[in-house]
């Protein structure tokens, strides 16, 4: 009997669902995909959770074991009430998703966690960074995330949220210094922010797909804006690796894919950027796992539970109030 765990993805353009074994594999047909986006409202999201989740739990194979669910969510998510409230989808301000599948779980454990912490524990378990023990997983898309392993162990920090690299600041790349959202890496790295750097240079595509012909073109702009971001992420890495010595960092993301050296640039701006030795030692790695990731780490909350922390303490409850 093979044990299935229902993995979970909400980001800020789509929701997904499917069903994962406890070997790492994606059960064939129950990959479950709905639109979100910043337009749809609080109950066209609830209703396209509803979709993903019964789409993925219909393909339960015959003889497999559901032992429960595994949610992974664009943050910041609260690991004590069960909510988030992703960043990109303001509508869902608090939303208890993990209530959601546990009313179509009953009796099973349901646990939620950064989509950049699952994305780390994916490339931990089965990627990139298998066999290391301090990594970073990033994903550079339309917004910037990442999560982190540390001693071997799941890093997921005292409220959960550990892990948004993508909210850290980066230097000398524009931006106003007295608003603080405009000069963080996703502000400037994400396929987001390059397309509109590219564009306030004079360039005349719209996305990050009309970005990637433009720079297989030879487009100077379009080459620059590629340049920039990632000269952030690598500035971003080589804090982060001094800061926690770490072993490697994976890419991954739609955007890291923008042009076929990206993840080249990104190393080289890191050496550059790194002080110390030791940390310019770094191995920098393409992600390996792609669009599955989120999933597959979603899965390993269930399946791996050595790998996560199941202890962690919310030391809110131990702050006194008095």
């Amino acid at each position: 009997m093979s044990r299935i765990a229902l993995a979970v993805d909400l980001g800020g353009t789509k929701i997904e669902a499917a069903l994962v074994d406890d070997d790492g594999r994606i059960v064939g047909g129950s990959r479950v995909r709905a639109a979100t986006g910043a337009a749809a409202s609080r109950a066209e999201l609830r209703g396209a959770v509803g979709t993903v989740v019964d789409g993925a739990l219909a393909a339960l194979p015959a003889g497999g074991e559901l032992r429960g669910a595994g949610i992974g969510s664009a943050g910041p998510v609260d690991l004590v009430a069960g909510t988030v409230s992703p960043k990109n989808l303001p509508v869902l301000a608090g939303f208890d998703l993990r209530r959601e599948v546990e009313e179509r779980l009953p009796a099973l454990p349901v646990r939620l966690r950064l989509d950049g912490t699952c994305i780390a524990l994916a490339e931990h378990w089965l990627g990139a960074t298998a066999g290391l023990a301090n990594t970073m997983s990033m994903v550079v898309s339309t917004g910037v995330g990442g999560g982190l392993i540390v001693g071997g162990a799941l890093v997921s920090g005292r409220t959960g949220n550990a892990g948004h690299i993508g909210q850290i600041h980066v230097a000398g790349f524009g931006g106003d210094a007295g608003v603080v959202e405009t000069t963080t890496l996703e502000a400037v790295a994400s396929g987001t922010s390059a397309v509109s750097w590219a564009r306030s240079n004079g360039w005349a595509g719209t996305s990050g797909e009309d970005l990637a012909l433009s720079c297989a073109d030879g487009d100077p702009t379009a080459l620059a804006a590629v340049r920039r971001s990632a000269a952030a992420v690598g500035q971003a890495i080589a804090s982060t690796t001094t800061l926690l010595d770490l072993d490697a960092v994976a890419i991954g993301g739609g955007f890291a894919g923008v042009v076929p050296d990206y993840v080249d640039l990104v190393r080289q701006e890191a050496r550059r950027a790194t002080v110390l030795a030791y940390a310019v030692e770094v191995l920098i790695v393409p992600a390996a796992l792609r669009s599955a990731a989120p999933l597959l780490g979603a899965g390993a909350l269930v399946h791996r539970p050595d790998m996560v922390d199941p202890n962690r303490v919310d030391t809110r409850r131990l702050v006194s109030t008095t």
